[in-house]
């Protein structure tokens, strides 16, 4: 595991339910069919893998455009 795979995403199971925290904070619950899907997958994946599907159920994913963001003058300091 390299430190770039760990987009800082943890699981916390409890009562059938799956919370998906985002360094620390609760970004979601999974209830039901959800979690019974994210459970069958998750076990299947890397670790790599499991921090992509968290961050995509989470609504927190990159989405290509880091770069060219990083070069725009309101991000120049």
């Amino acid at each position: 595991m390299s430190n770039e795979d760990d987009l800082g995403f943890t699981i916390r199971h409890r009562n059938g339910q799956y919370a998906i925290l985002h360094n620390g904070t609760e970004a979601t619950i999974l209830r039901g069919k959800r979690a019974v899907n994210f459970a069958t997958k998750i076990s299947e994946l890397t670790f790599a893998e499991q921090q992509q599907l968290m961050a995509r159920l989470t609504g927190n994913y990159k989405r290509g455009n880091e770069r060219t963001a990083i070069k725009h003058l309101r991000n120049q300091k």
